[in-house]
């Protein structure tokens, strides 16, 4: 199998392996307890019963407030916070954030995941996490007379005038909410280290200079070989045999180079062999006697 050859961005290494152990082994719980805090959200475990409450107190919309729209024919957009959408998002960026966990932990081990890949996944996941956050903490301005700029559970207790059975879904909601800027901020954190060690150091640099010299002497090298060669099989005097072909062996039946050859070595004389008893061959033109 012909060797690979690699771009110098994707032979840089990791000057820094032990920092990488270090981001996974924080990454690992985050993740975990962010997959599990989205999965009991989805797919409508408490979001609307989080904005009803917060209706009843004033502090945001109401949902009936949706209804009244469609029935009066007026174009009306549930807020982000209590979207459909952003619960299924985050439950699909946290599966997508664990698959990248496990997949890069066994690349790191097996040194096979350049820094200028680990530079492009965490700057994507960091971006997901960004825009699942402004969702999540999103405004409600459904209703005028009740604007919201931020979720009510994000900006007031969870205890009393809350109704009991909401208090626990209500610190759900502010943990996933918070589980979400700590994955965000610790993708950041990998999309730094992985951009620091994908820029090359004045050694590296070096390195690649005389790697690339190397290739090409050799390939210079190689080229002047056969150079050299094919100049030595053109010239009038040279030592070497131009290869028999087919093609070669045509021509020269057709030009007679092979009749010759063959009349040439019929009159060659024989040699007298004590098995060939008394008959001897006396030269061009005589016969066994």
């Amino acid at each position: 199998m012909a060797n690979l050859r690699l771009p110098w961005w994707m032979k840089l290494d990791w000057r820094r392996v032990k920092i990488l152990y270090v981001l996974c082994a924080i990454e690992f719980p985050f993740t975990v307890a962010a997959l599990a805090l989205f999965g009991i959200a989805d797919p409508n475990t408490y979001r609307t019963a989080l904005w009803t409450e917060g209706s009843k107190h004033g502090w945001n919309s109401d949902p009936i407030e949706i209804l009244y729209s469609y029935a009066n024919y007026r174009p009306a957009k549930v807020p982000a916070p209590w979207a459909q959408f952003i619960t299924d998002f985050n439950v699909v960026i946290c599966v997508l954030s664990m698959f990248m966990m496990l997949a890069k932990s066994v690349m790191y081990i097996i040194r096979v995941f350049p820094p200028f890949f680990s530079t492009i996944i965490h700057a994507i996941l960091a971006v997901l996490y960004a825009y699942s956050i402004s969702q999540q903490a999103g405004p409600d301005y459904l209703d005028p007379e009740h604007p919201s700029k931020y979720p009510w559970y994000l900006t007031r207790s969870c205890g009393a005038p809350v109704e009991p059975r909401l208090q626990g879904y209500c610190k759900q909601a502010k943990s996933a909410f918070a589980v979400t800027i700590c994955l965000c901020a610790l993708f950041f954190v990998h999309f730094v280290v992985a951009l620091v060690h994908a820029i090359p150091t004045r050694s590296q640099k070096q390195a690649v200079k005389e790697e690339m010299e190397e290739k090409e002497a050799a390939a210079n090298e190689k080229k002047n070989y056969w150079m050299e060669l094919d100049r030595m099989s053109q010239a009038p005097n040279s030592p070497m045999f131009p290869p028999m072909t087919p093609r070669t062996v045509a021509f020269n039946t057709l030009d007679g180079t092979m009749s010759q050859k063959r009349q040439t070595n019929r009159d060659l004389p024989l040699r007298h062999h004590i098995a060939m008893g008394e008959e001897t061959f006396q030269g061009k033109g005589d016969r066994f006697a």
